[in-house]
Formats: C-alpha cells, structure tokens, sequence
C-alpha cells in the first residue's frame, strides 16, 4: 500500500496502549466464569487494535495480511466448531505449539532480512532472537508431545516415558542450547547459528515432556501457555514493537501464575515441572488389597431413595463427565433436586480434567449457576454437612490416599474430601484407576455405593427413577 495511508508514530503508540489496557481487563475478566466471555471480548479487540495498528504504521500490504487472515480464520473456526469438549486440551496445546513455532519464524526472518544489508544485527536484536528460537522451539515440540499425550497418539504415550540416562541427556542438551546461543551472538552474521539453536532447542522440548504422564498434563499446559508469550515477548524485542512485548510479558506472567496454582494444586514442585520429571511412579496395594470384596454396587433406583430424602448435595465433576458428554444431564438432575427442596452445590477441584478450567468450561455450558460452582479450600470445610456427595468420573481428586500414604505418587496433593460426606455415590464405567494409576480406597468405603456404567446414562436413569419415586 501506498505511504498516504501510514499513520503517525504517536497514534500507533497510542493505539498500543489502549490495546495493552484491554489484554490486561481481557485478563482479568478471565479470572472468574462470571466474566469470562467479556474479558475474552476485551482481549480480542486489543488485539483487533494492535494488528490494526501495526499494519498502518508499517505499510503493509494488506492484500497478503488479509489472505492470511481469511485462511487462517477459517481454519480456526472449523476447528472450534468441530473439536470435542474432551479434545478441548489437546486444542490448547496445539495452539500453545503455533505460537511458538511464529515466534521462530517470524524472528528467523527477521534476522535473515537485516542479514541482507550492510549492518550486522545489533546486540539486542541478536540477544532477543536467541531467545525467541530457543524458547519457542521448546514452546512448539512440548506442545506437539503434549497434544499427541492427551490424544492418544501412539507415538507419545500418555504415560511417563523414562529410560536411563535421562537427566543428564537432558542437562547436556540444555547446556548444547546455551553453547549454541553463545555462538549465535558471538556470530551473528551466521544464520546457521540460530537455526542450530532451534534445532536442539526442539530437541530438548520433546525431552522435556515425554516424562511427563497424563495426570500432570494440566501443568504441562499452562508452563507451555507460558513458554508461548515469553516466546512471543521476545520476538516483540526482536521487532521492537512494544505491544508485542506487553502482550507476550502478560501471557508469560499469567502461565506462570497459573502453573503455580497448579503446582500447589497437585503438591508439584515447580522446578519439577521446568525439568520435567512429574509424578513420580510408585509401587504401592494392588486393586484386590485394596478393595478386597467391600465394593458395593447400586443401582439408579437405590442412589435415588437416598436423594428423596438429601436435603444438601455436592456434585463432584471429573474427566469421566467429559469424556460422557454429562453436563447437561447433570444440570437436568441440578433442576430436579433444587425442585424438591435439595440444595445442590458443585465441588470444584483445580486439576479435574485435562485442563485448568476444564470443569468449569463444561459446567458452563450446560448453563449451571456460576455461584454454584465451589473450590476445593471453599468446599471441603462444610463437607461433613453434605447428605449425599455424587462423584461423577472423577478419581485421583477424590482419592483419601493422598492423605495417608506418603509413598503413594499422588501424597500431599489435596483433594475434595467426599469420604467425609454421609454417603458418597461414585458413577464410574469400572474400577480402573485414574491417571496416578493406583486403586482409590473410597470405593470400597461403608458410606460409599458405586453408580456404573457410561456417566450421561447413569445421570439420565437417576433422573427418571428420581421422577418416578
């Protein structure tokens, strides 16, 4: 496009200001269910914003721009129409992945494009671009291990993957990036130098989580959430474009804010997660010691003579309700409780499922109240209180072991404390275990009666033996 539609340096400026006050109210709009499709709102005009603004500043041709985003608009929306709620992990984690893999492309060129003129880079940029290749290539092979976890691929086994030799393979590889770096910005006339630290920098990130099992995939998704805006940061420095920076600063903080709260979460230390080696495997009782003939069965008909006469329960979600497509059948169950005088309320624990949030997303498109839904510090206190607590395919963040047995994988990791209620209904298609891979206790406890079968039908036949008591 010609310069008579370029834009004046102080109005881009001012542009990128107001767009980094709507990621930061997007942000925070995110932090409550309440909000969230505002604050998602918020932060997409910020974007729309700065996009905008870059494009006028640098005289871009928007015939390009525009191809790009028709393809790439289309893609996604296919994409988000036809992704299953279960697969909704997976789907971050593959976009975690694109936005580190445009980090090194988009510094790659930049560097290649200053590579053409007379002046070498400057320290900045050089020092900028190492970072942006090195984290973001980590950033996009642990996410595409991450994505082939949580879907199943055969190649990457949702369970550890751990051979001899591994941490020190690990630290050389590490130390092979901070050499490869060094050279870059010794060299920076070299473009081979970047693209060797992308090269092992991709090495390192496969390394990184293929250790990783299935249980601790909602950390491993918010540390590569993470990965993907310092990533993105860096390239901001690389460009010298100043949204760039505050975005990617945001997304950064906020990833690492939130692998915090998973950490404690799951009683994960952080420099654990950073060198990958979660949840410790352990030997532990076998299902037959644990269980040993005390599990006892029920039927829709005998778990809905016990909500006749509830007065107070708590509905404990987990990844079986996903994988059963359950919440609406769980929300019609709600309706009819509530209908009857019961006081029905939601125990929500922050690693259920596959992804932080992930409960909350289902619950909330089923239409469930916001102010139903109650964290675990918030609920575990008035458990007690709780007539009937029904777990629907939930297990490790139910599981009392991790209050008694120190050597179990999952010790010191709070749970919801459902044992506590009077009597726990636990829907479940069998007795496997959970992600952790050992027996769960609670299933074979006295005030404990076990609902099998698929989640969506067992809530379905409670309804109707409800409605027909």
């Amino acid at each position: 496009m010609g310069n008579e539609f370029l834009i004046d340096t102080g109005l881009v400026n001012l542009a990128y200001l107001v767009a980094s006050i709507l990621f930061i109210l997007g942000i925070k709009g995110l932090t409550h269910p309440r909000t969230a499709v505002r604050g998602n709102f918020l932060g997409a005009m910020g974007m729309l914003l700065a996009a905008l603004a870059t494009l006028l500043a640098k005289g871009l041709d928007f015939r390009v721009i525009l191809a790009g985003i028709v393809v790439g608009g289309l893609i996604g929306a296919v994409a988000a129409a036809r992704v299953q709620m279960t697969a909704m992990p997976q789907m971050v984690a593959i976009f975690n992945g694109f936005g580190g893999i445009a980090s090194v492309l988009v510094a790659g060129g930049a560097l290649a494009i200053v590579l053409r003129g007379q002046a070498p880079p400057g320290l900045q940029m050089i020092i900028a671009t190492a970072a942006s290749g090195l984290i973001g290539a980590v950033t996009f092979t642990g996410s595409v291990v991450a994505f082939g976890k949580l879907q199943g691929l055969k190649l990457f086994p949702s369970s550890q993957v751990i051979f001899p030799g591994q941490k020190p393979l690990n630290a050389l590889v590490a130390l092979a990036t901070v050499g490869a770096s060094v050279w870059l910005v010794s060299d920076p006339t070299d473009i081979v130098a970047y693209w060797t630290v992308c090269g092992i920098s991709a090495l390192l990130g496969i390394l990184l989580v293929i250790p990783i099992g299935g249980a601790d995939m909602p950390v491993v998704i918010a540390l590569l959430n993470s990965y993907s805006g310092l990533a993105a940061a860096a390239t901001g420095f690389v460009l010298n474009n100043n949204v760039l920076i505050i975005s990617g600063s945001l997304v950064g903080a906020s990833g690492v804010i939130l692998t915090s709260i998973m950490c404690k979460a799951m009683n994960r230390s952080l420099t654990h997660v950073l060198f990958g080696v979660l949840g410790p495997a352990a030997d532990g009782p076998s299902a037959d010691d644990v269980y040993g003939g005390n599990v006892k069965s029920a039927s829709p008909e005998e778990v809905a003579m016990l909500f006749d006469s509830a007065q107070r329960a708590v509905i404990v979600p987990g990844y079986g309700m996903a994988v059963a497509q359950a919440q609406h059948a769980v929300r019609d169950l709600t309706n009819l409780l509530e209908s009857r005088g019961c006081s029905v309320e939601f125990a929500i624990h922050p690693v259920a499922g596959r992804m932080p949030g992930h409960m909350n997303v289902l619950l909330a498109e089923a239409d469930i109240e916001y102010d139903k839904l109650k964290e675990m510090d918030e609920i575990n206190p008035t458990l007690e209180q709780a007539d009937v607590a029904l777990v629907i395919g939930a297990n490790d963040v139910v599981n009392p072991v991790a209050r008694t047995d120190p050597s179990s994988p999952i010790a010191g990791m709070p749970i919801i404390d459902v044992d506590k209620a009077r009597t726990v209904v636990v829907v479940k298609r069998s007795l496997s275990p959970g992600f952790a891979g050992i027996p769960n206790p609670l299933f074979a406890m006295d005030n404990t009666l076990m609902m099998f079968g698929d989640g969506k039908k067992a809530i379905v036949e409670l309804i109707a033996a409800l409605k027909e008591s």
